[in-house]
Formats: structure tokens, sequence, C-alpha cells
């Protein structure tokens, strides 16, 4: 898993695209990307497939700012990003979340 950053030159943005490995998702029907820039709402980021295995999508997000995120595989399990910026408590059970900065 990891993040790609491209920052723009002429606005305050960046084209971050994240992407899930393949292998971590295997024979999913849906991958989401949830996370602070889209309140944590499900069908809003849906990632996706590639011949690969793997999974990706590009969002265009504020600089300046540190967004927590996670992946949902079919509505169910919850998986992190193994290289984030940083990791952020989830606030539930222990959980931890994925952190991009920017």
């Amino acid at each position: 898993m990891s993040t790609t950053k491209k920052f723009l030159k002429s606005k305050p943005l960046c084209k971050v695209t994240f992407k899930l490995a393949k292998g971590i998702a295997i024979n999913a029907a849906k991958v989401e990307l949830l996370g602070d820039f889209n309140n944590w709402s499900p069908e809003v980021n849906v990632l996706e497939g590639a011949k690969d295995g793997s999974y990706k999508t590009t969002l265009d997000l504020e600089t300046g700012k540190s967004y927590a995120y996670r992946f949902l595989i079919d509505g169910e399990k919850w998986v992190n990003d193994d290289a984030p910026d940083a990791f952020a408590d989830a606030g539930i059970g222990g959980e931890m979340n994925s952190v991009v900065s920017l």
C-alpha cells in the first residue's frame, strides 16, 4: 500500500493517489477509501481495481492539512496503509487510522 503526492503549483492542492496493494483485497467486490476528506462516508470514494490485483483512487486534497483515512473492503474489513505519513488513534478500542500530511 502506498500514497503518492503531486503538489499543484497553481493551486493549494495536492493530487494524492491512494493505493491498496495486490493480495490485500483478493476477490473483493468493493474497496472504499474513507477518511476526514469525505466525512468517513461510504460510497464516496470507491477504488478502481487494476489488472495486477491492486486498487487505487486519486483525490485532490487541500495542502497544509493532515487527513486520517482507512480502506474498507466489502463493507466489513478495515485496512490501514502500511506506509502512511503517520498513524492516529481512531478512538475505537485501540484501533489506529493512517494519516497523510500535505
